[in-house]
């Protein structure tokens, strides 16, 4: 089945206003919305991890300041670490691209890196050990990772080569499609015209994968006390592979292309350190002291309901 792809990337556009001269048009994006639920859904599991007392000592507020460290890491490093990977000449050329959020671009492994700069500062602030706090949050983040592939799927972009075969997704986007109006693409498609143009949608697999596949295997993992390591070196492991197998059907960056080989491209440049250091995590953990569940410190009465 080929299937045209016609979602509208707004999911609600609220009346234009002008202040002070200048004229606002706001809009609410589906991608924006996929980071809420993701962030959502790691503030929703990891209260159930607080209250099963998996990590000693600390209350639901102390939780939330790691929800927001990481949140905030997520964000900053995502943004930073696209310009410096895939667009270093545009960022050189002009720094303030960084702060155009608008036009898109968000870096997954940018985005960790953020993410343990925050959970190291907020472990060494609660003197817990940084792996401790690592393989807590673990868990939390493949939600987040599929949310986010819907949301690229939604907004018709990071698409697959072609299926070649009677399967896929046409995507309006499609270079092949430049100057293209919605009318001509719905007829040519409803003719059959366009079925050579069908697209593998990565993006799915990507949720299926990043998201779901390794939500349930980490939840799972996760659910009996593992020593060190062990859980942020299967999260490591897990999504370096998928990262890396999914690549191969996966258009690479415009601006980059295939690095090597006619089939190596950033992202499994990218990923193949992460596979490496899964795989190392996992080796130390084997040795490595295991964190027992406690009960969770008391909340402090301002943060009580």
């Amino acid at each position: 089945m080929i299937y045209l792809h016609q979602i509208d990337p707004i999911a609600l556009s609220l009346p234009k206003f002008s202040v002070f001269g200048m004229t606002f048009h706001p809009q609410v994006h589906w991608y924006g919305i996929m980071y809420l639920l993701g962030f959502a859904a790691a503030w929703w599991l990891g209260r159930s991890r607080i209250r099963a007392g998996r990590l000693p000592g600390i209350d639901m507020n102390g939780f939330s300041d790691l929800l927001f460290y990481g949140m905030l890491g997520a964000v900053v490093g995502g943004r930073v670490g696209y310009m410096l990977i895939y667009m270093p000449h545009e960022f050189l050329q002009d720094p303030m691209t960084l702060f155009r959020v608008w036009d898109g671009g968000m870096s997954f492994h940018g985005g960790l890196i953020g993410v343990l700069l925050a959970s190291g500062w907020w472990a060494y602030r609660h003197r817990l050990h940084f792996f401790d706090t690592v393989d807590f949050a673990a868990p939390l983040i493949p939600p987040g990772l599929g949310f986010g592939r819907l949301g690229n799927f939604i907004g018709g972009e990071l698409w697959g080569k072609p299926t070649g075969s009677d399967w896929g997704v046409i995507f309006p986007g499609d270079p092949a499609f430049n100057g293209w109006s919605i009318e001509r693409l719905q007829a040519e498609y409803a003719t059959g015209a366009l079925d050579h143009f069908a697209r593998h949608p990565s993006q799915l697999y990507q949720a299926l994968l990043e998201g779901l596949t390794m939500f349930c295997l980490l939840w799972w993992f996760s659910r009996k006390p593992r020593p060190r390591y062990a859980v942020s070196g299967m999260f490591a492991l897990l999504y370096g592979l998928f990262r890396f197998a999914v690549e191969f059907v996966r258009v690479p960056d415009a601006q980059l292309g295939y690095l090597a080989f006619d089939w190596l491209t950033m992202g499994q440049v990218l990923s193949m350190p992460l596979i490496l250091l899964g795989l190392l995590l996992l080796w130390l953990s084997r040795r490595a002291p295991t964190l027992q569940p406690a009960a969770p410190a008391e909340t402090s009465v301002e943060g009580k309901a």
